[in-house]
């Protein structure tokens, strides 16, 4: 895998190891369709599923409001200062998500969807080869994007979530929760953990 930018320059929580795995899943499952991933941020996994999607001539939309998760917001453990609007005093990733676009040269494969995740999926019609959700980790923000997007992925694709902590003390438990919810459903073929990342397939059921 050979990226368009040096992945460093991009703000993000993605592990590289996670980011080989969204790509090497993503070229696999842009041929059955077009991608999408929840919760874009400043663009470093859009980075690496965009780059998938170019090498097939296919399209990643990238869904995320710009407004930041809980965590991120003033006097929260994941605020950035740089990312806040004082115009509108408000968080706001969308210039940096554009403009790490614009550098790797993926606006013509990187589709943003500037919305919540409920009003996207209000009217979604398209079939989906791979959906990738690392929106907001709260139980109710992980259950809408799961119940929102998951029904789209198409037979033989892939459903990825991010942020899969088993146990408590390690980290928020939303992610983890409509991960079982996916296997449970029989609808999904676990396909294994990759450090926080985990993978399912959509089966024939």
């Amino acid at each position: 895998m050979k990226l368009p930018i040096d992945i460093e320059t991009i703000k993000g929580f993605l592990d590289p190891v996670e980011g080989q795995a969204l790509f090497d899943r993503c070229t696999e499952a842009s041929t059955l369709g077009p991608c999408l991933e929840i919760g874009s941020y400043c663009g470093k996994s859009t980075l690496y599923m965009g780059t998938a999607c170019k090498q097939l001539g296919r399209t990643l939309f990238a869904l995320d409001h710009h407004r930041g998760s809980e965590e991120h917001q003033q006097g929260e453990e994941y605020h950035d200062p740089d990312l806040f609007d004082s115009r509108s005093g408000l968080m706001d990733s969308f210039f940096a998500f554009r403009s790490a676009m614009q550098k790797a040269e993926l606006e013509d494969f990187v589709v943003p969807l500037v919305a919540s995740s409920i009003t996207a999926a209000r009217d979604w019609q398209t079939p989906l080869g791979m959906v990738f959700i690392d929106g907001g980790h709260s139980l109710e923000a992980a259950m809408t994007d799961y119940e929102c997007w998951s029904k789209h992925v198409i037979k033989g694709g892939i459903l990825a979530i991010h942020d899969i902590f088993k146990h408590p003390d390690e980290g928020g438990q939303a992610p983890h929760i409509i991960w079982k919810k996916a296997i449970d459903s029989g609808l999904f073929d676990d396909l294994g953990v990759v450090r926080t990342l985990g993978v399912l397939r959509r089966n024939d059921n």
